[in-house]
């Protein structure tokens, strides 16, 4: 059995003292796996990430019950600098670069937990992933596509040499020729870094094809879980996710049935 790097037992999230996003979500994530969250907007997978990354504090969130707990220290409602040093970067939705600085210099912020130590080979191992970079790595970054915005993004999150790369849909507003490119991307560093990586995407069909694990998450909580082959051959999966249903309305798993908690395969 592998050796859990993530585990979030039973938490609860709040906005504003007043608003809960987050009902109770469990779950592990085990070292060198990707962990796919599924689910509709709203449903409460951007905040769950957000728990983890420390990113709830700037917006008036917190983790009110239960316990999040990286390579065994409680991280909950630790600020986001001590979470990012601790090696969990998380990857925003929205690309969101320095505008003003070029391809480089935006990689470069990436090195900043670790500042003063060389950087020169993990340039080179971005643009071994990203190639496209290297070739407008002079370029600012305000003038690059949707595509290389995600690769820059990206890569001045493997900068900062994540143990817990957190991915926000990467492949948001991309051609599906360039979403196929990314995702062949994730996989590969996951494969080659042995990078654990949790990945929050609408698109079911790839994230359940780069996945080794996913969960469904509705209205803040866990629905369902399981490996992602088996989740992908799932009846109810298929409909309400990877296309519509006989009649061509979608459904919601509440309309279809309600799910005990599986149990997570060995």
């Amino acid at each position: 059995m592998k050796e859990t790097l993530i585990q979030i037992n039973n938490i609860s999230v709040v906005y504003s003292d007043v608003i809960q996003v987050l009902k109770g979500v469990s779950l592990r994530v085990e070292k060198g796996d990707i962990v796919s969250l599924l689910g509709s907007n709203g449903a409460g997978k951007t905040t769950t990430l957000k728990a983890i990354s420390g990113l709830l504090k700037p917006e008036n969130g917190k983790v009110t019950d239960g316990t999040i707990v990286f390579n065994d220290h409680p991280i909950h409602n630790q600020s986001p600098e001590t979470i990012t040093r601790m090696g969990i970067i998380q990857v925003l939705e929205g690309r969101q670069p320095f505008k003003y600085l070029t391809i480089e210099e935006n990689l470069r912020v990436g090195t900043a937990t670790r500042w003063g130590k060389p950087y020169q080979q993990d340039l080179e191992l971005v643009y071994h992933y990203f190639p496209a970079l290297l070739t407008r790595r002079k370029a600012l970054a305000g003038y690059c596509s949707g595509g290389e915005l995600q690769m820059l993004v990206m890569g001045r999150a493997l900068m900062a040499h994540p143990q817990l790369l957190l991915l926000d849909e990467p492949s948001l507003g991309l051609a599906p020729l360039v979403v196929r490119e990314i995702f062949q991307i994730i996989r590969k560093i996951n494969e080659e870094q042995a990078t654990t990586i949790i990945l929050v995407e609408q698109n079911a069909r790839m994230a359940l094809q780069t996945a080794h694990y996913a969960y469904v998450m509705e209205n803040g909580k866990i629905v369902m879980e399981g490996r992602a082959e088996d989740l992908a051959e799932n009846p109810d999966v298929k409909e309400f996710y990877l296309g519509m249903a006989a009649t061509g309305i979608a459904k919601s798993y509440r309309d279809v049935k309600s799910y005990r908690r599986r149990k997570r395969w060995l």
